[in-house]
């Protein structure tokens, strides 16, 4: 027995060991993990046109592992790499899209932020394109969308008396409705109020406007908050007294509210931002001279551009739209 319960505990322990071993296993391996961040943006002198570079294929290598990433729509990257990558070996980031010309980056030092500035393809065919271009479009485009709003018509008043008949003066002999003292017998009456199917009920009041109307009471005595039906109690505890009651009918709904927006050019881009609750996005340019609306639709396709969106942290939308070949802006941009 003896031998058997000491044959047990070796056996816990040494459980017990490579689990502890274990888990410190997988917390050495992830700290032993570096995440490099990057951006893949357009080469430019001028700031405003350096452009995030989506889809762009990453590729980070030293010679014996590869690891593989591509930018988002923001151009952001992340290449998590072993920290041993970084002892003594140097790290090479390969950069391809079908548009940009190929780009190196070497990496010696363990930086965790790298941009990345991939320089356009211009094909001598399509410089030859934007150089003939015939095809004109206005600068001052103007971007329209829509929100839903929530939005309450009145379509009615609602305007009723109450008399309540009493005779004051009686003592009430525990015999409710009494006055609020239970002294005097007290006489009340309700008037109910209804809006109506899909309606609703607003800015009631109701008062004493004839008769002893210190000594009433109405009920509900907040009448502030809407709703589609109440009823008003009318209480009287002397003489008989008249209640004016009114109330506005009103008929929620949903309509959309149109929005405008002006966006910047800066080269061949058309740059602007959109809330995220934005419906119904359309461009309205001149095109050789003539108004006209461009729906642009969830694909994001025009006649004139080829357009990308991206969505940000907030939800707010990044749209760019970049003139295709043949096609110029009427005025010359920085």
């Amino acid at each position: 027995m003896r031998r058997r319960k000491r044959i047990g505990i070796i056996v816990a322990v040494l459980v017990l060991a490579g689990a502890a071993l274990a888990a410190w296993g997988v917390r050495y391996a992830r700290n032993r993990t570096t995440v490099v961040h990057g951006a893949v943006i357009t080469a430019s002198r001028d700031p405003r046109k350096r452009l995030p570079v989506a889809g762009v294929e990453i590729t980070a290598t030293d010679g014996f592992s590869v690891v593989r990433s591509t930018s988002d729509s923001s151009g952001l990257f992340v290449i998590r790499l072993r920290k041993r990558l970084f002892r003594g070996r140097v790290v090479s980031l390969r950069f391809r899209h079908m548009d940009y010309e190929p780009l190196e980056l070497v990496i010696t030092t363990p930086n965790p932020l790298y941009v990345a500035e991939m320089t356009p393809i211009r094909t001598a065919q399509e410089v030859l394109q934007r150089s003939l271009a015939t095809q004109t479009i206005s600068n001052n485009v103007v971007v329209r969308y829509s929100i839903k709003t929530a939005a309450v018509a009145n379509i009615a008043s609602m305007v009723r008396t109450l008399e309540v008949e009493n005779k004051g003066g009686e003592p009430c002999s525990e015999r409710p409705p009494c006055s609020p003292d239970g002294r005097w017998k007290a006489s009340s009456r309700s008037l109910p109020l209804d809006a109506g199917s899909g309606n609703v009920l607003r800015n009631f009041r109701a008062s004493c406007i004839a008769g002893p109307c210190p000594f009433t009471r109405i009920e509900p005595s907040d009448l502030a908050q809407a709703g589609t039906s109440i009823t008003v109690t009318a209480t009287v505890w002397s003489d008989t007294a008249t209640f004016l009651v009114e109330a506005e009918i009103a008929h929620p709904m949903v309509s959309d509210l149109v929005r405008t927006s002006y966006p910047v050019v800066f080269g061949d881009a058309l740059n602007f931002t959109l809330p995220p609750a934005a419906e119904g996005v359309s461009l309205q340019a001149e095109l050789n001279g003539e108004s006209i609306v461009f729906p642009l639709g969830p694909a994001l396709r025009l006649s004139w551009a080829d357009c990308g969106a991206r969505t940000n942290p907030d939800q707010t939308r990044v749209y760019r739209c970049t003139l295709k070949p043949g096609f110029r802006w009427l005025h010359a941009t920085t």
